[in-house]
């Protein structure tokens, strides 16, 4: 039998029932696949009948942990992801049978190093061009690379037709959560950015699918029901956001319920657990492996050179959700989104001509003052 590690509860109650759920599998014999990534094509692990699940990096309570070995000035999504690694403080990356990475930010590549000393890491190499056919055939031959590696790990056959359910059931996923996040187009929204990104949030962290994606359609039509008898959560005054760039799960609190503390409201989050991955689903009609191919290798994250596909993005989001001001939430020593707030300034500001902003900050608690009072200066200059 499995046993929870020792800081198990240190967690809030929702992320406890999706621990208990992962080693209540552990103990059926199921196999859990920890990720890091937009990028990682979740429905080659459906159709080999494993759990797939975004690991924790999302606090700064094991950094200094992960500072014994990674240098202090590195992105606090990788050292808080690593820290918990190391320390098995996190359930989900203490019960995963496998880690699978991507190749797409420096320090990354290099943490998946270190992390294959503890456990077994499958890495697929990433092309950083988008719109080439070599990019797309090198993609799918990393995709038919993973397939193999876990056929052969798990003793298993992933077939065409389990991976056309798998498409299914994910691109069914992608569009109810689309229909949640465009309640951000309502004026007022009918849900607040907070409560909507928690929601957008969880799903990394949920084992049944179809059950999940059941809760989501019941969540959104309860909203919707009690939006148009009159019920808004959201004032008609609230200055409607848009926030892009890093993942954002380790400053939620300090970036997003700043802004909604303060008369606004996130109407649509562009960046990783947001729209970015949903936008698109994988192609149905096509030949699976490359239907998930294109579907992957279509995200617009900032890794990718150019990176057109995130401006395309942004500014049909600017329009669709009627945005008054931007805000770019840049980790702490991520180069690739620092170095990309000039071109998404200058399409916000000087295209788009709409107010901006960029916010470089990291998990600790040591600038939250300083956040607060930029934030709320920039919402009144709206």
């Amino acid at each position: 039998m499995s046993s929870l590690p020792e800081k198990f509860n240190e967690f809030s109650e929702a992320r406890k029932n999706g621990f208990i759920r992962a080693k209540e599998l552990k103990d059926q014999g199921k196999h859990i696949i920890g990720t890091f990534c937009t990028y990682t094509p979740n429905e080659i692990m459906h159709a080999a009948g494993l759990y797939p699940v975004s690991l924790c990096g999302m606090s700064e309570e094991p950094i200094p942990d992960a500072e014994k070995h990674l240098p202090k000035n590195l992105c606090p999504l990788i050292k808080s992801s690593y820290g918990f690694a190391i320390t098995d403080k996190c359930p989900y990356t203490y019960f995963a049978d496998m880690l699978i990475g991507e190749t797409t930010c420096d320090g990354k590549k290099k943490m998946y190093e270190l992390l294959g000393n503890i456990k077994n890491v499958h890495v697929m190499q990433l092309p950083q061009v988008q719109n080439s056919l070599t990019s797309l055939n090198m993609w799918k031959s990393e995709i038919l690379r993973l397939k193999e590696v876990l056929e052969k790990e798990f003793q298993v056959e992933i077939t065409e037709e389990k991976l056309k359910e798998a498409i299914k059931l994910k691109n069914e996923e992608r569009t109810l959560l689309r229909s949640l996040y465009e309640l951000g187009k309502l004026e007022p929204p009918a849900v607040s950015g907070y409560n909507m990104f928690k929601i957008l949030e969880s799903t990394q962290f949920t084992f049944d699918k179809k059950e999940q994606n059941k809760n989501i359609k019941d969540t959104v039509e309860k909203i919707k029901t009690e939006y148009e008898s009159g019920v808004r959560p959201v004032s008609k005054d609230a200055k409607r956001i848009l926030i892009t760039g890093c993942p954002i799960g380790g400053v939620v609190d300090k970036i997003v319920k700043t802004i909604e503390e303060n008369e606004g409201v996130v109407v649509c989050f562009e960046n990783c657990g947001g729209v970015k991955e949903k936008m698109r689903l994988v192609d149905e009609t096509k030949e699976p492996i490359e239907a998930i191919a294109e579907k992957y290798l279509s995200i617009g994250c900032s890794v990718m050179t150019p990176n057109n596909e995130r401006l395309n993005l942004i500014s049909q989001l600017i329009d669709e959700y009627k945005v008054d001001g931007v805000i770019d939430v840049v980790l702490q020593a991520c180069h690739t989104y620092s170095v990309e707030t000039k071109n998404i300034k200058d399409l916000v500001a000087k295209e788009k001509e709409i107010p901006y902003m960029a916010i470089e900050t990291d998990y600790s608690q040591s600038d939250i003052g300083q956040v607060k009072t930029r934030i709320t200066a920039f919402i009144e200059m709206l």
